[in-house]
């Protein structure tokens, strides 16, 4: 908030326009009464609140109750909190995917933002796209944010083990897929996955982007991490109520936290927690609101120099709530310490050095390791370049297999996911344990919409012979849950006319992450050939989100944000 006294404020703010500035505002103050709010308060800085509770997403069940509390610390503080919705991305329940609806959620929440009055505004969600949505709906509308996260689910005990969803159910699948458990426990184990409200409580998605989201400074101190159950999320969330006054009293905006320096100390945490895939395409897509570049060749510098410092499932052993206990994401700041910018400014009000000073020293070694002892001296993501992804490729590698990191295999492709559901379990496949599975047509620009389908599964006649890991290779994602030696986000996807599109079986593929190559061993005469005598049939769409949606979506290396809502200089 501005201290010129001259600038409008609370709900004086934004004024619909009739033509005459005293009657909008007489009319609006008219219909605020009818809501029973006194005159005094409607006087107030009004802070919005983003809410993204629904019954289509179990992740946000908590929401209700996260409000409440938000609303507390803002009226405790001097302000006028007012409560909207906007969409809410449940991960399981959207078709095609959550992703393709991802940018639709972000220009829900940036005009709201901007078409209301507010002076500052308090985020809501959780769930794997919501975050990453509201943090690009709010950069473009620049005002001074603030966001409030759900918090993880807690585990389950299961026949004397601990459960979380959605690396174990995936475990689980697995085993029934390979026929070791059948149809009756599988379903035994489905009603034990998830028994708490919550985000996954593993380092999946939703996790990442919470974790990021404190990286960057958007999320108060120390409260990624707090499970959704436990109290300290109720209390974090009255706090942030609060320290929204403050950053607009300040005149502190969300551009003013998210900026070039704050953009690589997530990369920099996104590297030490070894976290999912998706988030590249994330902090992409949000560094791209703010008129930031990420460079993929960057992130590789970053990985050779940034070790991973946390044992999360799905490469680790522990789950979210062991993290909070352990000290949570500052504790793994703490040891990045030497390499973060310290300047950057956080939703606290105070700089990133700051708040590591303030911070409690105390850390569960088995949960964070020290900077000195490491659980793997290099970033848990890296980046592939070839002839088969010239603008690049993402593979985690903290959640592969070394034995093939340095491989050359024949492909076994499929042309898209009705293909791969029709023929992966077919006892007939030509297929061996040697063999790369290439996916097609499941990039952004495809009819699926980018899905996470990367995570091929094994084909059933290898799974039950007892294989465990092979090279998958595709331009589809990956759930953060997931785990295997798999290539994801080649660019230009399949649909765009990218070399994937012209895969064959029986090519030979090269994958090298010492020298971050991926190629595709086939001579530039023959591929000249394949791009004449093999079509690209690219998704198009006759009407409305879906229509936008194919014109305007760029591909995973431009972070799938649409074109015209990427910040230059001109749109800020």
């Amino acid at each position: 908030m501005s201290n010129d006294p001259s600038e409008p404020v609370g709900l004086s703010r934004g004024l619909t326009n009739y033509g005459d500035t005293d009657f909008a505002r007489y009319l609006r103050l008219a219909n605020a009464r009818s809501m029973g709010f006194g005159t005094g308060l409607l006087r107030k800085p009004v802070i919005g609140i983003a809410s993204t509770y629904s019954e289509f997403n179990n992740c946000h069940r908590g929401v209700p109750d996260l409000v409440a509390a938000v609303k507390r610390g803002v009226l405790a503080s001097g302000g006028l909190p007012l409560e909207f919705p906007t969409i809410s991305l449940g991960e399981p329940y959207l078709n095609p995917t959550a992703l393709f609806f991802r940018n639709l959620m972000s220009i829900d929440t940036e005009e709201m933002i901007r078409g209301q009055p507010m002076d500052g505004v308090v985020l809501i969600g959780g769930c794997d796209k919501t975050v990453p949505a509201q943090l690009m709906g709010a950069l473009s509308a620049g005002l001074p944010a603030i966001q409030v996260v759900t918090g993880p689910q807690s585990t389950n005990q299961y026949r004397g083990e601990r459960l979380g969803a959605c690396t174990d159910c995936r475990r689980y699948w697995a085993k029934y897929r390979a026929g070791e458990i059948d149809e009756e426990r599988i379903e035994e184990v489905e009603g034990n996955l998830v028994v708490t409200a919550g985000t996954c409580a593993v380092m999946g998605t939703a996790s990442t982007m919470a974790s990021l989201s404190e990286a960057l400074g958007m999320l108060l101190p120390g409260t990624a991490a707090i499970p959704a159950v436990h109290a300290d999320r109720l209390r974090a969330a009255e706090a942030s109520g609060a320290a929204i006054l403050d950053l607009v009293r300040a005149g502190i905006t969300i551009r003013d936290i998210v900026t070039a320096e704050s953009i690589e100390n997530a990369l920099r945490v996104l590297l030490a927690i070894s976290g999912s895939t998706n988030a590249i395409i994330h902090l992409t897509a949000i560094a791209g609101r703010a008129g930031i570049k990420l460079d993929l060749n960057r992130l590789n510098e970053l990985s050779d120099t940034t070790p991973v410092l946390v044992d999360l499932k799905p490469t680790g052993s522990y789950y979210m709530e062991d993290l909070h206990a352990a000290g949570g994401i500052g504790a793994v700041m703490r040891e990045l310490r030497p390499l973060l910018h310290l300047d950057c400014m956080t939703s606290s009000g105070r700089t990133l050095r700051e708040r590591l000073d303030l911070q409690d020293a105390w850390v569960d070694r088995k949960v964070v390791r020290s900077f000195e002892e490491p659980l793997q001296p290099e970033g848990g993501l890296v980046a592939l370049f070839g002839s088969l992804a010239p603008r690049g490729a993402i593979l985690k590698r903290a959640a592969a297999d070394p034995a093939l990191f340095e491989k050359e295999g024949r492909a076994v492709v499929f042309s898209s996911l009705e293909d791969l559901a029709a023929r992966i379990d077919d006892p007939d496949l030509d297929v061996t344990a040697e063999d790369f599975l290439v996916l097609q047509n499941a990039g952004p620009l495809s009819p699926s919409g980018m899905p996470e389908a990367g995570y091929l599964p094994i084909p059933r006649k290898l799974a039950a012979a007892g294989l465990k890991d092979m090279v998958r290779i595709s331009d589809a994602r990956m759930s953060g849950t997931a785990y295997g030696t798999i290539v994801l986000h080649v660019s230009p996807d399949a649909a765009s006319g990218g070399p994937l599109a012209f895969v064959r079986s029986g090519d030979r593929i090269r994958v090298s992450v010492r020298e971050r190559r991926i190629d595709l061993l086939v001579g530039e005469a023959e591929m000249a050939e394949r791009r004449k005598t093999m079509p690209v049939r690219p998704f198009e769409a006759a009407r409305g989100y879906a229509r936008i949606y194919r014109n305007e979506v760029l591909l995973a290396d431009q972070g799938c944000d649409f074109d015209s809502l990427l910040a230059h200089p001109e749109r800020l």
